[in-house]
């Protein structure tokens, strides 16, 4: 088949990328190109195979361009932070680029097939339970003006499948694993502060609750969810539950090093926060930590894949066996020691 991947050059979507060219499949990148000529490099860590198509999913003629004579569309892109300066990115990106690759897929006769990345975000907190795809979210107070864009967008997809747009959502929790450290990637970057000693104690008390999913597991879902999943159907690619605490834990047994010996408390973190928010707006350096991100820390996040497992083959691997990897990736590309 020939399809179109956006945001090929981000976290999930430059594997994705790699996955759909291993498996036969002719691939046209969709990437912003940016001002520095940042997006050419990060361009060509994709396979050679994979044809570049650049563009914005603010501009709807792009996208139209690069969904020319595909077959199948994976719309991945996204403004993926807990923060920023400007917040009405998230909206012009997560909600209005959505807009746009679907009016983009209706001029496209040839494609058939459309693969949203939503989040789980967009499902809900679950606090004190376990949630499936049946949960819709409240929609009436937001953690971060992401969540808010994914839930907004989340409408917009179920209204466009409704209407018999060939669309299929995905839900992915936390992504951890190999790869490009983005915000995407927010458990690499915490073990990576954690090894090497910015980052002294466990994050909280271990009462949050997020679903943690190998990036690859994740990829795995997608293509699976392109050719197995049911058009209009919402499909969690999520994974073990558990609590920053168990993974800080878990860290330190792969790793034989010694666990923190004392937690810092959200309420500190939370102020850290807001003055690492300050400080970016001086700087223009997004910050590590900021009060949104805190306050996605006091809920939880925990589902259920099971649907995905048994509709799409989904198989996510134990958080042990991704994390020792993750690790040793980590120590491997000289990023921590131990």
């Amino acid at each position: 088949m020939r399809i179109a991947v956006t945001g090929a050059t981000g976290y999930l979507g430059s594997r994705l990328c790699g996955a759909l060219a291993d498996a036969g499949h002719a691939v046209r990148a969709f990437a912003l190109r940016s001002a520095g000529g940042g997006g050419d490099v990060e361009a060509g860590l994709l396979p050679a195979s994979v044809e570049l198509a650049y563009g914005d999913v603010a501009d709807v003629e792009s996208l139209a361009a690069a969904f020319d004579r595909c077959d199948a569309v994976f719309h991945v892109a996204a403004a993926v932070e807990a923060w920023l300066p400007d917040p009405s990115i998230f909206i012009t990106v997560n909600v209005g680029g959505l807009e746009n690759v679907l009016k983009a897929a209706r001029r496209t006769p040839t494609v058939k097939k459309i693969v949203y990345t939503s989040s789980f975000f967009a499902i809900g907190p679950t606090d004190g339970y376990v949630a499936d795809e049946t949960q819709m979210h409240q929609g009436k107070t937001f953690c971060t003006e992401y969540e808010k864009s994914k839930v907004l967008a989340d409408q917009i997809a179920l209204q466009a499948a409704a209407e018999g747009m060939p669309i299929t959502i995905v839900y992915p929790g936390f992504m951890y694993g190999p790869g490009k450290l983005t915000a995407g990637n927010l458990v690499s970057r915490i073990l990576i502060e954690r090894f090497n000693g910015r980052l002294p104690g466990y994050i909280g008390h271990g009462h949050d609750r997020d679903s943690f999913c190998h990036v690859d597991d994740v990829v795995a879902g997608h293509v699976a969810a392109m050719e197995k999943g049911r058009e209009g159907e919402r499909y969690l690619l999520t994974g073990e539950n558990t609590s920053l605490v168990q993974i800080f834990d878990m860290a330190a047994r792969i790793t034989n090093t010694k666990a923190p010996r004392f937690h810092v408390p959200l309420w500190l973190l939370e102020i850290y926060g807001w003055i690492s928010v300050l400080v970016s707006r001086i700087t223009g350096k997004l910050p590590f930590i900021s009060y949104p991100a805190v306050r996605v820390l006091r809920h939880q996040w925990a589902y259920s894949c099971e649907k995905a497992k048994k509709e799409l083959g989904y198989s996510p691997r134990s958080l042990t066996e991704g994390l020792s990897e993750t690790l040793l990736w980590l120590k491997d590309s000289e990023m921590i020691r131990f």
